[in-house]
């Protein structure tokens, strides 16, 4: 059943691309079944696990599969998304667009379920050809698509490095989620850059960001809203699950490192959102605002810190997801993702109005959604791990979130009406189904976060100062 999850979007991906005709309802139809269908696979093989052999040498590697608690979460909100964000296609061309959406799913999925490092590693670089292609094809410039593969795939391949380092000096690969694989010596500092480095450029931190804004800007909203709210969470994934468990030495040797880059990218993100003209460029870097967030609970390896980040990781996910799609939506009508022209589209659009707002607030942390309850846990962890300097920059932060989501929205939606820009239809009953779910998710983790931080993918210690409290890994 875990390779048939993997398999079923791949397959249907690839037969869809090989197909003719250009049928909107029949491929939009299914790519939602199969990313639906994934759901239900993962529920269903959520407790299994499945292994064959694959390498003898120069070490032992194996296809090895199993669902781990955070993977669990990242999958459910891969096939929510992939989902949401199918059925928000309305492009010329559909049939291409569900096609590389669902074989970016599978990818992702094999990403997210591979418990040995080379497989791992083997998922991170094929994840990148969907949207490479995507960028190619549909893309605002075909630099982008170099720079993006260009970027990925260097960090892939320092991924692919270090694992090797790792199998020969281990003797196996097939070691995630498994305990007593903890490297040290010589070589563990080197093999934990590779690690952190590719980490680091997927996530993406500064100041391995910069493929980043334009490849969020240039690809097509759907595509956008997948690529923003999961593939940006696979470096985050990898740290969890492979640096945190097979490295921990070397994270607390190097936290300050890591701490002082989650730092600038959490003030620089959002300090270039604030100034940005494009819509989606504002996302773009809010997103590497928040993912420092992140970055810096992972160093600070503080278990309050490191629960409220494994809410965060889905709650960004949902609302970055809800935010391409809806300026997808302004895009379309609108002709524009220009913040100096686009304003007063609440007074014809009140409901796709509505949906940005509420999607808005959730990405500056109002409470009762779930960026509030990730971005209250992760600093209150950061304070109590020593490092007040950084929890006072992370408050800054979020006062600089309020100024550019305020920026974005009031222009967008409130003000008086462009009258040099063309009046469309409010969302239609499709485009308000492909959002929803994402804004009605947001609000049940807003008011019930423990279905995430409950589930066993972080244990949230009783006493903060008890050393025995710690982390349950995937």
């Amino acid at each position: 059943m875990l390779l048939a999850l993997v398999l079923l979007p791949i397959v249907a991906g690839s037969v869809m691309l090989l197909l003719r005709g250009e049928d909107r309802r029949l491929y939009r139809g299914i790519g939602v079944v199969v990313a639906l269908a994934t759901l239900v696979l993962a529920f269903a093989a959520r407790s299994e696990d499945w292994s064959a052999p694959w390498l003898r040498a120069p070490f032992v590697a194996n296809f090895h599969l199993g669902i781990g608690a955070l993977a669990f979460w990242l999958i459910v909100l891969l096939a929510l998304c992939t989902a949401c964000a199918v059925l928000a296609v309305d492009s010329a061309r559909p049939r291409a667009l569900v096609g590389q959406l669902l074989l970016l799913e599978g990818t992702m999925l094999g990403l997210f379920i591979s418990r040995d490092l080379l497989l791992f590693a083997l998922f991170y670089d094929l994840m990148l050809v969907p949207v490479f292609f995507v960028l190619l094809e549909r893309g605002e410039h075909p630099r982008d698509a170099w720079r993006y593969i260009i970027y990925n795939f260097a960090g892939g391949l320092l991924l692919l490095f270090a694992t090797a380092a790792f199998g020969v000096l281990h003797g196996t690969t097939d070691v995630i989620g498994s305990a007593g694989n903890a490297i040290s010596g010589t070589w563990a500092p080197w093999i934990f850059w590779g690690f952190a480095i590719a980490f680091l450029v997927k996530t993406p931190a500064f100041p391995l960001h910069t493929w980043m804004p334009n490849t969020y800007a240039s690809l097509p909203p759907p595509v956008a809203a997948v690529v923003g709210a999961v593939q940006s969470k696979a470096g985050l994934y990898g740290f969890f699950v492979i640096a945190m468990t097979l490295m921990p030495q070397e994270i607390a040797r190097y936290s300050t490192a890591l701490i002082v880059l989650g730092t600038i990218s959490l003030l620089y993100g959002a300090v270039a959102a604030l100034v940005q003209s494009d819509a989606k460029r504002v996302v773009a870097y809010s997103s590497l605002s928040h993912l420092g967030l992140i970055v810096i609970a992972i160093a600070t390896q503080q278990p309050l810190a490191l629960a409220g980040a494994a809410l965060y990781i889905v709650a960004h996910g949902l609302f970055t997801a809800a935010l391409f799609i809806g300026l997808g939506y302004v895009e379309e009508r609108e002709e524009t993702r220009s913040l100096a022209r686009l304003r007063g589209i609440g007074a014809s659009n009140p409901r796709l109005a509505g949906a940005l707002t509420i999607a808005g607030l959730a990405m500056l942390g109002l409470p009762g959604l779930a960026g509030f309850v990730g971005e209250l846990v992760i600093i209150t962890g950061i304070v109590q791990s020593g490092n007040i300097a950084v929890a006072i920059v992370a408050v800054i932060s979020v006062v600089l979130a309020s100024a550019y989501v305020l920026r974005l929205f009031q222009g967008i939606v409130n003000g008086p009406v462009a009258h040099d820009l063309p009046v469309r239809r409010d969302l239609t009953w499709r485009e308000g189904i492909a959002i929803a779910p994402l804004l009605l998710a947001l609000l049940y983790l807003g008011v019930n976060p423990h279905a995430v931080l409950a589930s066993g993918s972080v244990a949230i210690p009783r006493a903060p100062q008890s050393s025995s409290a710690g982390v349950t890994m995937p």
